[in-house]
C-alpha cells in the first residue's frame, strides 16, 4: 500500500464497488455477497459461495480482516498483492465473471463514480488501477484487534478471562501456536491439515499456484480472529461448528500426501484434548471475538443502486 495512501475519499469510492452488484457480469453479485460484515466478511453458512447464475466454485469464502499485514492471499496464495487480489474473485467464472473494462464502461456512465473517481485520484481516471486501488483502501481499514483477548493483553477493562478461557489460552499455546501464530493467529503459512481430500472438489491447494508436488493439498493457515463468526470452516467449509474443527484434529485426521509433519508425532495422528480441553479450547476461541469490529458501521452498506 506504499504508493497507495489511505484517503477518505479512496475508502468511500471502494466501499461503493464493493457493495455494487453490477460489478458482476449479470449483475447478481457484489464482493458483500459473499463477504458480509456480521460474519468478519466471510460468507456466514455458506460451505461454498454462489457466483453469477448460481455457479458454484469449490472453496469457502475467507473474512476480510487485518489485511494490510499479510503478504498472500486466498487459500493457496494466488496473490501476494492486496491490490491485485481482487483481480481473481471478479474476473473468475465461478465468481463474478466479469471483464474489467464492461466494469470501467458502467462506471464511466454512472455519475456518483465520476464524482468519487475525481475526487478520490489526482489523475481522476475511472480505470482497471484506482478501482483495484480503492477497493484495496476499503479492505485495508478492515482492522480487528479490540477483542476481549486484546484486551486481556492490554491489561485494559473488560479483559477479564474466566478460568475456562485462561486454562483454553495455555492449550492453545501448547497445542495450537505454532501454526496460529503470531498477534494475526496464522504464520502466514500453507500446511495439509490432515483433511480427508474432498472427490467432489479433488482440491490441489497451494499446488495450483506452485505446481512443487511437496505444495499439494496444503493450504494457508487461516487467522482465528473472530472464528466465532466466520463458520462453516476449512478451505471447503466441511466443518459446520467450532466443535467439529477440533474434533478433527483430534480425532479426524487422515495421512494424505504433505500432510504437515506437527500432525504426526509419537506415532499419533493429530492433536490430543479431552472433552475437557476440547471445550476450554473453544471457550479461548470465543475470547478472539471483536464485536466493535463486527458492528463498526463504516464497513456496512451505505445506499446503494
Amino acid at each position: 500500500m506504499k504508493n497507495n495512501p489511505f484517503t477518505e475519499k479512496g475508502v468511500a469510492l471502494g466501499k461503493k464497488i464493493f457493495y455494487d452488484k453490477r460489478i458482476s457480469s449479470d449483475r447478481s453479485v457484489s464482493c458483500s455477497s459473499c463477504h458480509q460484515p456480521e460474519a468478519a466478511f466471510a460468507d456466514k453458512n455458506k460451505a461454498i459461495s454462489l457466483g453469477v447464475q448460481a455457479r458454484e466454485g469449490s472453496r469457502n469464502s475467507p473474512p476480510i480482516q487485518n489485511m494490510a499485514f499479510q503478504g498472500q492471499f486466498m487459500w493457496d496464495g494466488a496473490s501476494d498483492h492486496l491490490e491485485l487480489m481482487p483481480m481473481i474473485p471478479i474476473t473468475a467464472d465461478v465468481e463474478m465473471n466479469a471483464e474489467f473494462a464492461n466494469i470501467i464502461a458502467m462506471m464511466k456512465s454512472d455519475l456518483d463514480y465520476v464524482k468519487l473517481f475525481s475526487e478520490a485520484f489526482d489523475n481522476q481516471q475511472i480505470n482497471t488501477e484506482n478501482v483495484l486501488k480503492s477497493l484495496a483502501q476499503f479492505m485495508g481499514l478492515m482492522i480487528s484487534a479490540n477483542s476481549r483477548f486484546d484486551k486481556f493483553r492490554r491489561g485494559e477493562n473488560g479483559g477479564k478471562l474466566t478460568s475456562d478461557e485462561l486454562s483454553g489460552y495455555v492449550l492453545f499455546q501448547k497445542k495450537c501456536a505454532s501454526c496460529h501464530a503470531t498477534d494475526l493467529f496464522t504464520d502466514h503459512s500453507f500446511r495439509n491439515n490432515g483433511m480427508p481430500i474432498n472427490p467432489k472438489y479433488n482440491d490441489f491447494g497451494r499446488y495450483r499456484v506452485t505446481e512443487r508436488e511437496g505444495d499439494k493439498f496444503k493450504f494457508k493457515v487461516p487467522s482465528l480472529r473472530n472464528v466465532e463468526y466466520t463458520a462453516p470452516y476449512g478451505h471447503d467449509g466441511r466443518f459446520a461448528t467450532l466443535e467439529d474443527v477440533v474434533e478433527h484434529y483430534r480425532s479426524g485426521v487422515v495421512k494424505t500426501p504433505n500432510l504437515d509433519p506437527l500432525l504426526q508425532q509419537s506415532n499419533y495422528l493429530g492433536i490430543s484434548f479431552t472433552e475437557t480441553e476440547k471445550k476450554q479450547l473453544i471457550a479461548f476461541l470465543k475470547t478472539l471475538s471483536d464485536k466493535a469490529f463486527i458492528n463498526d458501521k463504516r464497513f456496512w452498506e451505505s445506499e446503494q443502486h
